[in-house]
């Protein structure tokens, strides 16, 4: 889902907020799914490469770990993740052929302002702003698949916010 609440978030986009919500997915893992227009996981690796070059990437398990710190390799400000094995049971469903996660640790204004007052997320949908399945606790929102716009205008803001609060932090120490 786009998000209407985010600053910036596109005038022309408002039209076309009911299409992202209707964006289908389905509930058997081995059925074809219409997966969004978007990124793919090495896309966004690039880009966040290139617009922080400072940043340590690890990948393992079917996941990629975007850190500020070479030693430790934490603590991130985004993942990709490709498998379940990473939940608690199977809520985004990422055995689907082709679909990927990206979580995002923002500050609790940015949480409560878009996640926030989710009662029942629709783990599996995507295109959509969620609470992450497993660490919204820590402040962290997630999203699969996103969309070119949705990457462009939401999630590059989102991505920047969450990488410089990390690197605030690693300021300080």
């Amino acid at each position: 889902m786009l998000v209407e609440g985010y600053p910036g978030y596109p005038e022309t986009m408002r039209s076309r907020r009911y299409e992202a919500e209707a964006t289908s997915f389905t509930t058997n893992a081995s059925a074809p799914t219409d997966l969004p227009t978007g990124p793919d996981p090495e896309a966004i690796k690039r880009t966040i490469l290139e617009t922080w070059p400072e940043t340590d990437v690890v990948e393992a398990m079917g996941a990629a770990f975007f850190s500020l710190d070479a030693e430790k390799h934490w603590p991130n400000f985004a993942t990709i993740v490709t498998t379940d094995e990473h939940d608690e049971g199977t809520p985004s469903m990422l055995s689907r052929d082709g679909v990927f996660r990206l979580n995002i640790g923002v500050g609790r204004e940015t949480f409560q302002r878009l996640v926030g007052s989710m009662d029942e997320p629709e783990y599996a949908a995507f295109d959509r702003i969620l609470p992450h399945p497993v660490y919204a606790k820590q402040l962290w929102i997630s999203i699969l698949n996103p969309s070119d716009a949705t990457f462009r205008d939401v999630v590059l803001p989102l991505l920047t916010e969450a990488h410089d609060r990390l690197a605030a932090t690693r300021a300080r120490h």
